[in-house]
């Protein structure tokens, strides 16, 4: 019976130390992310770069592809020559 007391102690403490931690633990992140926002004006976030990409529209790639279907279609049935 000495064994589970001891073993029930043990289980408490340890669960205690780690919320304890853990509490600790947000408790410094909600401080950090309050000091972080007050002096933020120091070094801005820059702004987003824009991508210059060229892509294609979804009409362009459904008319390319019906088109790609319609040619595998006709040569299957043979009718191209």
């Amino acid at each position: 019976m000495e064994i589970l007391m001891q073993g029930l102690v043990l289980l408490v403490s340890g669960m205690g130390i780690v919320f304890l931690f853990l509490s600790l633990l947000v408790g410094v992140m909600n401080c950090s992310s309050r000091i972080v926002q007050r002096f933020n004006y120091i070094f801005p976030d820059d702004a987003p770069k824009k991508r210059k990409t060229v892509r294609q529209s979804a009409v362009d790639v459904c008319e390319t592809r019906d088109d790609e279907i319609a040619v595998a279609i006709a040569v299957v049935a043979g009718r191209v020559r």
